[in-house]
């Protein structure tokens, strides 16, 4: 399973490529799936209307990973990590980190939109 996270999800709305194409092979094939915080961050960024309903439409397609107990220990073992190292990411992404890692899922780095890729502890990417 794949985990895809908001940059790559927003470009897909966007219909940009590669995303869209990217995002729609992979809802057809059943590889997809998205976190409870990535699917918070869009619908709280959207505006009323049909935006929203695209949005709902789009995540209908994804099987969204609980941000649940498991997910929250993996969290926090990722943020001390990346602390001890002097390094930090956002709190949304230390969430991300520890559901992929309490499901054992990944975030690959191809299917960000983001050129500047943000740390993910303990992550493989993997070849898409």
């Amino acid at each position: 399973m794949i985990v895809v996270d908001t940059d790559i999800l927003i470009e897909a709305l966007r219909g940009r490529s590669p995303a869209a194409a990217r995002i729609t092979s992979g809802i057809e094939r059943g590889a997809l799936a998205t976190t409870a915080v990535t699917a918070f961050e869009l619908r709280s960024g959207v505006r009323p209307g049909e935006q929203r309903d695209a949005i709902e439409a789009l995540l209908a397609g994804f099987a969204i990973l609980p941000l649940d107990d498991h997910a929250a220990q993996n969290a926090a073992e990722c943020r001390r990590q990346l602390e001890a190292k002097g390094q930090t990411i956002d709190m949304a992404d230390y969430l991300i980190a520890g559901g992929c890692l309490s499901r054992g899922a990944s975030l690959p780095q191809p299917f960000r939109a983001n050129p500047q890729p943000r740390a993910r502890p303990a992550l493989k990417a993997p070849a898409l």
